[in-house]
C-alpha cells in the first residue's frame, strides 16, 4: 500500500481513535495496518460502523480488539462478498428429510416380519402414517433454522439457507439441521442475537407441540422389551408429563423418595418396570425430540448455539469452560455411553469460536439478562440420559 494511501487510512482511524502508535505489517497476516490507542466516544458499536463506511471505498475493513487491557484497531483487506448460492442442494435435502422424517414416525399396521426386506416394505408401505410425526418435527426444525436465517438477515450478516440432514431407519430420522455463515459478525451483540435466535424460535415451536401431543398420549404398564426404549427427562418434560397426567413419570410401583427421583434423573437407572408411564403419540415424540434438540445446540462450546451466546458475554474468557464442559459430558456418559461419542466430537470441533470483527462493544444489559435468562432454561431443556433401551 502505498504511502498516500496509508496517510488517508490513518486520517480515518484518527477521527474516532486516538491513535498511541502505528505498526505496519504484512497484508498476508490478515491485516496490514494496526492502531493502539483509544476511542474517543464510549459507543464503540457506531464508532465501528463509521470507520468501516469511511474505509470501504478503499477496500478495507477495521477489526476492533482488546490486547493487554488496551484498544487496538487493525485494518484488513475488505472481505469479499459472498458468492450466490444454488438452492438446489438445499431443496433435495429438504426432500430426503421430509420421507426420512416420515419413515421414522410411520406406524405400520399388522403384524411385523421377521426379515428386513418384508419390514422395509411394511415401513414404505405405511409411511404415509408418519406425517404428523414429521410435521411436527420438521415444524420445529425449520423454525429453529429460521430463527438464526432471518436474524442474520436482519444483522446483514450473510448466510446460507437451512441445510438438512435425513439419517433414515434412525428414531428421529434426521440429524437436525444447520445454517453457514457466509462472513464474520460484526460484533458480540450481532453474534449473540443469531445464536439465540434459533433456540428461542424452536422452543416457541415445540413447547405447544409437547403439551398438544401429551394430551393425545396415554399412561401404561413398562414391560421389558430389548426392542424398546424409553424417553429421557428434561426438567421441562417432568413438568410437562406432572402438568398432563397429575404425576411424575415414570412412575415406580412403589412411591419414592427425592433420592430416587434425583438418581433417577441423572443415570436412569433404576427403569420401574411394572409402573406407569406416557405411551408417547407420534406428535409429543416430536415436541421431546425438538428440546433435546434444542438442549443439545445449547451446550456452551465452539460453534453451537451456546458457544456463540458464552462467547457473546464472556469473549476469549469462554475458553476456560471448555474443559469442565467435556469432564461433565464424560462423566454423564458413565450413564449414557453417546455422550463419549459427543465429548471426542466437541473436543476436536468445538475449540474453535466464532470472533467478531468488533470485540471491544460488549453486550447490552437487556442482552446480558437474556443470556442469563437461557442458562435457566438450558438447565430446563437438558437430558442427562436421552435414551434408555427397556432392556431387563
Amino acid at each position: 500500500m502505498s504511502f498516500p494511501e496509508t496517510e488517508i487510512l490513518t486520517r480515518f482511524v484518527s477521527r474516532i481513535f486516538r491513535i498511541d502508535d502505528v505498526t505496519s505489517e504484512d497484508p498476508r497476516k490478515g491485516f496490514f495496518l494496526r492502531f493502539r490507542g483509544q476511542l474517543f466516544s464510549e459507543d464503540s458499536a457506531e464508532a465501528y460502523d463509521q470507520l468501516a463506511e469511511w474505509l470501504s471505498p478503499h477496500h478495507a475493513m477495521p477489526i476492533f480488539r482488546v490486547e493487554d487491557g488496551g484498544q487496538v484497531i487493525y485494518l484488513a483487506p475488505k472481505q469479499p462478498e459472498p458468492k450466490k448460492e444454488k438452492v438446489s442442494t438445499n431443496i433435495i435435502l429438504f426432500v430426503l428429510t421430509v420421507f426420512s422424517v416420515m419413515l421414522a414416525g410411520a406406524q405400520p399396521a399388522g403384524p411385523i416380519p421377521n426379515d428386513p426386506a418384508g419390514q422395509m416394505l411394511l415401513l414404505a408401505k405405511s409411511i404415509l402414517t408418519g406425517w404428523p410425526f414429521a410435521l411436527s418435527l420438521l415444524g420445529i426444525l425449520v423454525a429453529h433454522e429460521l430463527g438464526h436465517y432471518f436474524m442474520s438477515r436482519h444483522h446483514k450478516t450473510p448466510a446460507s439457507l437451512p441445510y438438512f440432514i435425513p439419517f433414515p431407519l434412525s428414531p428421529l430420522g434426521t440429524m437436525g439441521a444447520a445454517i453457514i455463515m457466509r462472513s464474520i459478525p460484526k460484533n458480540k451483540r450481532v453474534l449473540f442475537d443469531i445464536g439465540i435466535a434459533g433456540p428461542i424460535a424452536g422452543l416457541v415451536v415445540a413447547i405447544p407441540v409437547l403439551f398438544f401431543g401429551l394430551s393425545l398420549s396415554t399412561l401404561g404398564s413398562i414391560d421389558p422389551n430389548p426392542n424398546s426404549f424409553i424417553e429421557g427427562n428434561s426438567l421441562l418434560y417432568l413438568f410437562a408429563k406432572y402438568v398432563t397426567f397429575g404425576q411424575l413419570l415414570p412412575a415406580p410401583v412403589e412411591p419414592q423418595g427425592f433420592l430416587y427421583w434425583l438418581q433417577y434423573f441423572f443415570t436412569g437407572r433404576p427403569i420401574p418396570f411394572g409402573g406407569l408411564d406416557v405411551f408417547i403419540h407420534p406428535i409429543a415424540f416430536a415436541g421431546w425430540a425438538g428440546i433435546l434438540v434444542t438442549a443439545l445446540n445449547l451446550i456452551p462450546v465452539g460453534t453451537l448455539d451456546g458457544g456463540h451466546i458464552i462467547y457473546a458475554v464472556l469473549g476469549e474468557k469462554a475458553r476456560k469452560a471448555f474443559p469442565f464442559i467435556i469432564a461433565l459430558l464424560i462423566v454423564l456418559g458413565i450413564s449414557w455411553s453417546t455422550w463419549w461419542l459427543w465429548a471426542g466430537l466437541l473436543f476436536w470441533l468445538g475449540r474453535v469460536n466464532a470472533q467478531p470483527l468488533d470485540q471491544i462493544t460488549t453486550l447490552d444489559p437487556a442482552r446480558r439478562l437474556i443470556a442469563y435468562t437461557m442458562i435457566i432454561i438450558f438447565v430446563l431443556v437438558f437430558m442427562p440420559v436421552p435414551f434408555m433401551t427397556l432392556a431387563q
